[in-house]
């Protein structure tokens, strides 16, 4: 008998249906019609091919909202909201975030420090499809997107990721020009940094920061990172900065 079940998801952006389903055949023609589809697997179909498909659960009836919701925006091309502070939301990143993107790394003192974006729009908004599909879901993590809650503005970019070559994973972040100087980036920093020690369960967590952009190392420092060395990458000389899991994690204001 063929394991089927509907469940209404409702976002802050739209609503829809999620798939349970233990058939291949089934979920490969909701698949197909561009439904969101949620396998579950059991002794009984363990030879089914199930290639393909992002998500799979054992125990349907035990599902939480949650997790519900965060698969249907995956499967659906929506973002995942990863936390909110007193002023700020962090979110994964989309292809819309990138027109935003390029009027905050216009600035030059922006990229004085930091890699600029692609020189076509396109490629950068086709490097954000596949940062999605492939960071993101692989990860569960990685570079966000920030936006002011009371205005709806993307004012920059936070998260966590993985550098070649490191074992730690590396706090990144950029706030853009106009709303520099107003708490913005130590507030970001610390819900990241938060998140990094609960959600994820970090116990080390890296930054790299050029050895003469001094407002970001004295941000770092402040954080409660510590130099650790001094390094060259390519031909730029960088401290690396660690901080270490504290019994006492900060929790940040939500703003929600």
């Amino acid at each position: 008998m063929i394991y089927y079940r509907e469940i209404e998801v409702r976002t802050e952006e739209t609503q829809g249906i999620l798939h349970l389903t233990d058939d291949e055949r089934k979920a490969r023609e909701l698949k197909e019609t561009g439904e969101a589809v949620l396998v579950c697997l059991h002794p009984g179909n363990r030879e089914q091919d199930f290639s393909g498909f992002l998500f799979a659960v054992e125990d349907p009836e035990e599902l939480e909202p949650e997790y519900i919701e965060r698969v249907y925006r995956r499967l659906k091309g929506l973002p995942w909201n990863i936390l909110w502070t007193k002023r700020c939301l962090i979110r994964e990143t989309v292809p819309d975030d990138v027109d935003a993107f390029y009027q905050i790394y216009s600035h030059p003192s922006i990229t004085e420090y930091m890699e600029g974006l692609y020189p076509d729009v396109e490629e950068e908004k086709q490097y954000v499809r596949e940062y999605m599909e492939k960071v993101y879901t692989f990860f569960g993590f990685g570079v966000w997107t920030v936006v002011e809650q009371a205005t709806g503005a993307v004012i920059g970019r936070a998260g966590l990721s993985y550098r070649e070559g490191f074992e730690e994973p590396e706090l990144g972040f950029i706030i853009g020009v106009p709303w520099q100087r107003r708490g913005y980036a130590e507030e970001v920093c610390r819900a990241v940094l938060a998140y990094g020690w609960s959600a994820l369960e970090f116990q080390r967590i890296q930054a790299l920061v050029e050895v003469e952009n001094t407002p970001s190392l004295r941000l770092c420092e402040k954080l409660g990172f510590r130099r650790d060395a001094r390094l060259t990458l390519g031909d730029r000389e960088y401290y690396r900065l660690l901080i270490e899991k504290s019994h006492e994690i900060y929790s940040p204001p939500s703003g929600k």
